[in-house]
């Protein structure tokens, strides 16, 4: 839910009656925590990127009476299990992750679920929780105890916000699916069984929604398509006819500049996650050469050294160790 896609020029224009209450105190964009704003993203922390909740909150307003508000508040870790929102053995996991992980968990002092809770009970002296959003899966891929966990996760927030679980649904999203060639597509299967385990759920696909080169995350456009959906359910659920529904402005969403020389882009995520993928652009059929080079300036590994078409290209990287890198591009 912590969203890797980029956020462009259209994604700034946002309805003031879509709201986000900001989880963390956020300088640079004139934020502080417990307050709500404009739902401009980054929605997750000051440095995100756009998340399925941003195109869920711009479909709801528009399909709400005006006198409707809609708020998110979002306490997400990227690459986490499931097991990290185990209100009672959190810790267990927490003692596993990588550094760059448990960087992000501290921000959320140590625990994330107990932060969502605080946060969730400031929300409810200004509004009504109509329910809760969930898009997870890829670190759980094969397993078959993930909608018991779910469930357990949904049970702990519905008793300690004091929520009545007929009323409160909770929507999850598919990962990156099959037909983007997504690495953890068989995921899919296991999420498609949750409302067997937990009656009020409801899955959104994500059939079609595009992916980035690493397969692992949405592109920009899949995220607001998949956030959509979010919404599309979401309204379904609360009685409205989706059959006619008005839906955010994405003309020239995603219409890249070509570059006029050659680019690397920066690699994503950072820092290094167990996988990481670098975009570069050739604007003529070259030999690329790929290095990862330590903080001395010696080559530690060569990732690509063979002749490549133009157009912009993808490595994905299985990080099995760490060091201290730079990436150099040479023709």
């Amino acid at each position: 839910m912590e969203g890797a896609g980029t956020i462009e020029e259209i994604d700034e224009t946002v309805d003031s009656r879509f709201q986000v209450m900001e989880a963390v105190n956020c300088p640079g964009l004139g934020r502080t925590k417990y307050s709500w704003y404009t739902a401009v993203p980054p929605l997750c922390r000051c440095d995100t990127r756009l998340c399925p909740a941003d195109y869920f909150g711009r479909t709801m307003v528009l399909n709400l009476p005006d006198s409707i508000r809609v708020g998110v508040i979002n306490v997400s870790v990227a690459g986490c299990a499931i097991e990290l929102f185990d209100k009672d053995n959190y810790q267990d996991y927490a003692d596993t992750v990588p550094v760059w992980m448990k960087n992000i968990i501290d921000i959320y002092d140590g625990n994330p679920y107990g932060y969502l809770i605080d946060l969730a009970d400031s929300g409810q002296q200004d509004g009504v929780i109509k329910g809760i959003l969930l898009h997870q899966g890829e670190t759980n891929t094969g397993d078959d105890q993930w909608p018991s966990k779910v469930k357990g996760v949904y049970n702990n927030l519905i008793n300690d916000l004091g929520l009545n679980p007929d009323s409160i649904p909770l929507l999850a999203g598919e990962v990156v699916h099959a037909d983007q060639g997504g690495i953890c597509a068989s995921m899919n299967s296991i999420i498609a069984t949750l409302p067997d385990t937990l009656p009020n759920s409801y899955v959104i696909s994500s059939s079609g929604c595009t992916a980035q080169g690493d397969h692992l995350h949405f592109n920009s456009a899949g995220y607001r398509e998949l956030g959509i959906r979010y919404a599309k359910t979401m309204l379904s659920i609360m009685g409205y006819d989706t059959t006619n529904l008005q839906y955010p402005e994405t003309s020239g969403i995603d219409s890249k500049e070509i570059p006029d020389g050659y680019m690397l882009g920066q690699n994503y995520p950072n820092p290094l996650s167990p996988t990481t993928s670098i975009k570069y652009y050739l604007p003529q059929k070259a030999r690329v050469t790929l290095e990862v080079l330590d903080v001395t300036g010696r080559t530690v590994e060569t990732l690509i050294d063979d002749v490549k078409s133009i157009g912009e290209h993808t490595i994905l990287l299985m990080m099995v160790r760490v060091y201290p890198t730079v990436f150099t591009f040479i023709d």
